[in-house]
């Protein structure tokens, strides 16, 4: 099954069969592979893929049993594309850091499994047509070549509590492998954007 699909169906299961142990549901809009990141760092590897992405997803309570690490909540959540490019479901923990009764600071780390490009063929191969060099080199040009579907997932939202069941955060969320599950290329993805997140509950918060 196409990773849309999968990963729609699996968030529907959690969001219905799970949703008294749910804290949050969230949804976003985000710039889909920004380039300030990459300029700032040099990657050279930002600014590739176009579109917008939207995210949906969920988060638990606060985990008291991980309160060794500061009882994060965990998260999964679903980011398409809008010009069916690079794909991805993300799962990992969250931490969020109060900065006043309004605000907080959001950082978290998890893994991701995407559909874009891994391991796009070279494009100097010897015997290769012209037809065939131009096609390699235009993915060269538009798609992220993430060397590894499996990726890490850190991510960081600067929050604001707007009613006691509705909040904003201005979110950033990376992947890539780290040179961890690839040695090589680790280009990655960088979206920034916004999420409303609602919160569950009689009471909301």
């Amino acid at each position: 099954m196409h990773l849309r699909l999968a990963a729609a169906a699996a968030l529907a299961a959690l969001a219905l069969a799970g949703r008294a142990n749910a804290a949050e549901l969230l949804a976003g809009a985000y710039a889909h592979d920004v380039s300030f990141l990459g300029d700032a760092i040099g990657s050279g590897s930002a600014d590739r893929e176009r579109g917008a992405d939207f995210e949906l997803g969920v988060r638990s309570a606060r985990i008291a049993a991980l309160h060794l690490i500061g009882a994060p909540q965990a998260h999964v959540f679903v980011s398409v594309n809008t010009h069916r490019t690079s794909d991805l479901v993300a799962a990992g923990l969250s931490w969020p850091l109060p900065l006043g009764r309004t605000f907080y600071l959001r950082p978290g780390l998890g893994l991701a499994y995407t559909d874009g490009k891994v391991n796009l063929p070279p494009v100097n191969a010897p015997g290769l047509t012209p037809a065939e060099v131009q096609r390699r080199l235009t993915l060269f040009q538009t798609r992220i070549d993430f060397g590894s579907r499996v990726l890490f997932e850190p991510e960081i939202a600067l929050g604001a509590h707007l009613t006691p069941r509705w909040s904003a955060e201005l979110s950033w969320v990376h992947i890539s492998n780290g040179q961890i599950f690839h040695h090589g290329k680790n280009q990655g993805l960088d979206d920034a954007g916004v999420r409303m997140i609602y919160a569950l509950g009689a009471d909301g918060r």
